[in-house]
């Protein structure tokens, strides 16, 4: 059963119906696709066709074809978009640096933005190879960590990354020691799977590793758990046509995103530009 029964607002004003029922040359496979009702498209197209002042659409029984001024709109309605993509380790400000838009860990995202999810959260876990964990006693408690090599990062301000816990409903931090700083989470997570000591990193990046065996989880009860990561942009501004457009394309693909989560990174800002 279809749960959306009205076009998502925001969704381009009936463009993206449009080009997806031109792409189809079908009202029904262009719902499916959109996961909406027929009608909703319909209805989407008729108030898209009301504004233009012309019909997109030759509709008969059998068949769904581009009028002459569908032809004409078509060509014009979904143009190269340019994307500038900076990524940085530091909270950066996108609207003093001229970015139209920022992806960010949810935690880091200022209370005066709009936020867009892009994945569900997850837990941030502590990851060692097999090879580690047979040299070492396993931990199961935060306190045996002194006596293991934890592998640690030195934020952009040059502060070393505590280590982050609930036990119970209490937020715990864990100052740990051990062989190898970075500041990056390709490196502490290649040195873990290497052997070099234990590593905490957002679950979806370990994911890999953990399926192939060549990490393992522990201290899984202590877990904390990330609110996700956001596509984010100012809110007290008029949103220009390339940001709605952009920010559109991504809630379609959000399904998609979640299914690859592990792509996710340490780069806490992803700054975008759209020209």
């Amino acid at each position: 059963m279809k749960q959306n029964f009205t076009v998502r607002q925001g969704a381009l004003d009936g463009v993206e119906a449009f080009l997806s029922v031109a792409h189809h040359r079908s009202f029904r496979k262009a719902a499916a696709t959109l996961g909406v009702t027929p009608s909703a498209i319909s209805q989407a197209v008729r108030a898209l066709e009301t504004r233009i002042g012309a019909a997109l659409f030759i509709r008969t029984t059998r068949s769904v074809g581009l009028s002459e001024a569908g032809e004409r709109f078509l060509s014009r309605a979904n143009p190269e978009v340019e994307v500038e993509i900076a990524a940085s380790a530091d909270l950066v400000d996108i609207a003093a640096e001229g970015f139209d838009a920022g992806i960010r860990l949810g935690q880091f995202i200022e209370a005066d933005m709009i936020a867009v999810r892009l994945t569900p959260s997850f837990p941030l876990t502590v990851v060692g190879s097999p090879y580690y964990l047979r040299r070492r006693q396993r931990p199961e408690r935060m306190d045996d960590l002194r006596r293991h090599a934890c592998l640690r990062m030195r934020r952009s301000n040059g502060s070393i990354t505590p280590w982050s816990f609930v036990n119970g409903n209490e937020a715990v931090e864990v100052i740990v020691a051990g062989p190898l700083i970075a500041n990056d989470m390709p490196t502490v997570l290649g040195a873990a799977v290497e052997g070099l000591g234990l590593a905490q990193v957002p679950e979806p990046i370990a994911a890999g590793a953990v399926k192939a065996g060549k990490l393992v989880r522990v201290l899984e009860p202590f877990a904390p758990m990330a609110p996700g990561v956001f596509l984010y942009y100012p809110g007290n501004r008029q949103m220009m046509p390339k940001l709605r457009a952009f920010i559109d394309h991504v809630k379609s693909r959000s399904g998609a995103a979640n299914k690859t989560r592990s792509h996710i990174d340490d780069k806490r800002t992803r700054g975008m530009k759209m020209r």
